[in-house]
């Protein structure tokens, strides 16, 4: 990794990439403590103490939420109306059409879906914190929820522009940044930890590196885990030419999910103690959120239990078994020891479905594991599995494309 950090800045073109990226991390930065006009800071800092969920988003915007800032709703929207875009077009068949030939359009449509989401979630959001508004008149409201939608919106184009111009996918890197944003924040709270409690608070918190590292590799082996199925294709002579004769295989990935089963139950779980935060004096709203106080053994089995739903549900969705045995079929191939077709099929989806349990249980591990933490110490850490998960598959995944991109800058080709 140093070596390939080290070659990239001496290239010029990498280099220039690396820093467009970082200038955009600092317009980032700086927008997240923008504040959006018309609203007091001190309610919107108590509600994010208060509710989980929002703590959550106040993590992936990196702050921008508790400051209420004009990207206070991050990126969120944009990864919701792409997991709508990608759900649609396994239910209609035209968008599944459209997706295979002009990936643009549905980048397009994309788009415009991610500006109406964040404008309802906008709106949604100033009737919410209808408390923390100074002025509560109808205009007070759409100027607030048309800043936090420009917001949003901005932070799309800068992610693409990372996309484009920088190095590694641009809506990824700016939920990192916003994470890593939190890590000074972290070290200062271990440092109180350790103040507070002497002796046992430096014991407790070597241990917890020592946890902390040790997920750090298994999501790193688990990310880059992946079970690889044999296919070979037969040779055909069409005219002169000699076509196939070769090995090659599927990649299954153990974790093909990615986080985004994490972020479902999660939103999930804490929807209805955020909804009842909003209704302090109400004992039925008290009830609701002491039955999922994320500290409790309801709260946790449930999380991982619905984690283990979403990855499978999402798995389902995003591989088809059926299509994938239909194109080697096309295209002349077999996997050793089966016929071509349905059971070619039936054996990759029993592949599928055991590498999946294996990843969803190690996504369920993961997510419960701070909650276990602390619980034990009573450290308090808002750097969950969900932030360790998304922090360690971007660093992974812009480490490929930095290779890639060095790679085919050095390739020299047949010709010297």
């Amino acid at each position: 990794m140093l070596s390939t950090l080290k070659s990239a800045v001496k290239a010029e073109d990498t280099r220039k990439k690396i820093l467009f990226t970082l200038m955009m991390f600092l317009v980032f930065r700086i927008g997240a403590h923008i504040p959006v006009p018309n609203i007091n800071g001190e309610v919107i800092h108590q509600l994010t103490e208060q509710a989980k969920l929002l703590g959550f988003f106040d993590m992936i915007s990196g702050g921008a939420f508790k400051n209420f800032s004009i990207f206070a709703m991050s990126i969120t929207p944009y990864i919701n109306a792409s997991i709508i875009m990608q759900l649609l077009t396994v239910i209609i068949p035209k968008l599944e059409q459209l997706a295979k030939e002009d990936r643009k359009k549905i980048a397009e449509y994309t788009r415009y879906l991610t500006v109406v989401l964040a404008f309802v979630q906008a709106i949604g959001v100033s009737f919410g914190f209808k408390g923390a508004l100074v002025n509560t008149s109808i205009g007070s409201i759409a100027l607030v929820a048309l800043t936090l939608t420009a917001g949003t919106a901005c932070l799309m184009w800068i992610g693409e522009l990372i996309t484009e111009k920088g190095i590694g996918n641009g809506i990824s890197l700016i939920i990192f940044a916003g994470i890593v944003s939190r890590i000074p924040s972290g070290c200062l709270t271990l440092y109180s930890y350790i103040v507070e409690r002497g002796a046992i608070g430096v014991l407790v918190v070597l241990l917890f590196a020592a946890v902390a590292l040790a997920a750090i590799v298994a999501v790193v082996a688990i990310q880059e885990g992946q079970r690889r199925i044999p296919v070979q294709y037969a040779k055909r002579v069409v005219g002169r030419k000699v076509y196939g004769g070769q090995s090659t295989h599927i990649p299954i990935k153990v974790n093909s999910a990615g986080v985004i089963p994490v972020i479902f139950a999660m939103s999930i779980l804490m929807f209805p103690g955020t909804v009842a935060s909003f209704f302090p004096n109400s004992g039925f709203a008290q009830a609701i959120t002491n039955v999922f106080d994320a500290s409790g053994i309801f709260y946790n089995i449930l999380y991982a239990l619905l984690i283990v739903f979403f990855t499978y549900f999402y798995s389902a969705i995003s591989f088809n078994p059926v299509d994938v045995a239909e194109n080697i079929k096309k295209n002349g191939g077999f996997i050793p020891g089966l016929r071509p077709g349905r059971p070619t099929s039936e054996y990759i989806s029993k592949v599928m479905s055991r590498i999946t349990l294996f990843g969803a249980i190690f996504l369920a591990a993961i997510a419960v594991l701070p909650a276990i933490i602390m619980g034990i110490t009573g450290l308090e850490l808002y750097f969950g599995g969900t932030a360790l998960l998304i922090v360690v598959g971007v660093a992974l995944d812009t480490m490929k494309q930095l290779e890639a991109s060095l790679l085919m800058r050095s390739y020299e080709g047949f010709m010297k």
